[in-house]
């Protein structure tokens, strides 16, 4: 891989870690309802698992598995479906700030790693990146160049979006403000289901 082809591989890594999508809703809601430090778990499961995606695409395990038995990728996407929507109707009823009490917790490490599995923007940049930036002559050091740039780019991008969202945290204390925002934020995460549904 060429140093122009890397820098290529930084961006679009970057640019599809950073825009909209269920990952970064899930995580500028939790920075508002419980700030940036209890979210720090949800950040570190995010990048662990979607590594994991990553390199489990481009070893062809999971590929060879979904071809074999095509009922599984149905199932993965209506389990990721069915978690969004859950998840949404959680963030949307939700009227108050998480201040550590009882009852009120942000997703943790091992389910923010496993939601990578059935997250229908993780599995098409995963498929896009293997796709565009491997290389048939050097394929495993490709395969581990891509993932070096996910790692790379994915905890300053979700931490962008905790952050905001925990800068917003003081002006959302009111409650009439947290309750429309919430609402939207549920919103927007089922919307972001669109690109599954095609």
């Amino acid at each position: 891989m060429t140093i122009e082809t890397f820098i290529a591989l930084l961006v679009f890594a970057f640019t599809t870690s950073i825009t909209p999508g269920p990952n970064n809703m899930m995580l500028f809601a939790s920075g508002v309802n419980f700030g940036f430090r209890r979210t720090i778990p949800h950040m570190l499961g995010i990048g662990v698992g979607f590594l994991s995606l990553l390199i489990g695409v481009g070893l062809g395990l999971v590929g060879a598995l979904l071809h074999s038995i095509p009922v599984l990728y149905t199932a993965l996407k209506f389990a990721g479906g069915a978690y969004l929507v859950w998840i949404a109707w959680k963030i949307g009823t939700s009227r108050s700030l998480g201040d550590g009490k009882v009852g009120a917790r942000p997703m943790t490490f091992f389910g923010a790693a496993a939601f990578q599995w059935v997250n229908p923007k993780a599995w098409v940049m995963a498929v896009a990146a293997m796709a565009t930036y491997t290389d048939e002559s050097q394929y495993m050091l490709t395969v581990l160049l891509v993932g070096l740039a996910f790692a790379a780019v994915n905890l300053p991008s979700v931490s962008t979006w905790a952050g905001f969202g925990s800068v917003l945290r003081e002006w959302l204390s009111v409650p009439a403000r947290l309750k429309w925002f919430n609402i939207t934020m549920a919103v927007l995460l089922v919307l972001s289901l669109w690109p599954m549904l095609k």
